[in-house]
């Protein structure tokens, strides 16, 4: 699991089983968990985390979301997916 991101305590990654589909990252911080789609961001599921934070991970994942998605992309490229 490559974590393309690190960022207020949160770590920002991915599962290189879920290339397939569409561009998403796992953030954990604590014992909080959620799920992101990237295009458009938006929450897919989230445990452990209040509204706030949810709202400050959503900033934060609009704010680098080229280099994960680059990430993505190279990630993709590597083990052939695209």
């Amino acid at each position: 699991m490559p974590i393309v991101l690190r960022a207020k305590g949160y770590r920002v990654s991915f599962y290189e089983v879920d290339l397939q589909e569409p561009p998403h990252v796992h953030v954990r911080k604590g014992s909080g968990e959620a799920k992101f789609w990237l295009n458009p961001i938006a929450l897919s599921r989230s445990r452990g985390y209040r509204e706030h934070e949810l709202n400050e991970i959503a900033r934060l994942l609009d704010d680098h979301r080229n280099e994960i998605l680059e990430a993505w992309s190279n990630e993709e490229a590597r083990r052939g997916n695209c």
